[in-house]
């Protein structure tokens, strides 16, 4: 019972241990075995076999009365399948992507309104909209635009600025 106990708890360490070292074992070879398992020797996959062969051991040797051979046997079971579901959750995480983040040329074609007229030679401001989100860009335009008008963004010209004209009807 106390091999069993201890090897749970090792396991619950190790888990422990995975948030801060995962990939190590991974990586011990120089890049050689990247690919081949595929996140099967990932910390928190060995920390889920071998905790659940510790305390699924331990119970069966508890509460059947079996001997060791029978609590490893089931051990071992609960482990792989602990293994398994933990090799699966990781790589569905691992797989969930956010979307691409916005740079300035998504702003080229798109709509919106002067807030600030825009002079001749000078800079305005503007309204737009990107990823959702209103966002105020200096503006500048070969011809005056007043507070007001509809645009549309020819070219971005720095991360805070654009090149506008006015749209029309």
């Amino acid at each position: 019972m106390t091999l069993f106990l201890g090897l749970g708890i090792a396991g619950i360490v190790l888990l422990v241990l995975s948030l801060i070292f995962d990939g190590v074992l991974e990586g011990l070879f120089g890049g050689v075995l990247d690919g081949l398992f595929d996140g099967l020797l990932s910390l928190p996959v060995i920390a889920g076999f071998l905790s659940m062969l510790g305390f699924g051991g331990a119970i069966v040797l508890g509460t059947t009365g079996a001997g060791t051979v029978v609590a490893t046997a089931a051990g071992v079971l609960a482990g792989l399948v602990a293994a398994w579901l933990t090799w699966k959750l990781s790589r569905a995480l691992m797989r969930d992507q956010t979307s691409v983040t916005p740079r300035n040329d998504d702003l080229v074609g798109t709509s919106g309104s002067v807030v600030t007229a825009i002079p001749a030679d000078g800079y305005g401001e503007v309204l737009l909209q990107l990823a959702g989100q209103h966002v105020k860009l200096a503006a500048k335009s070969a011809a005056p635009v007043a507070r007001g008008t509809e645009i549309w963004v020819e070219a971005a010209l720095s991360s805070t600025s654009v090149a506008v004209r006015p749209v029309e009807r």
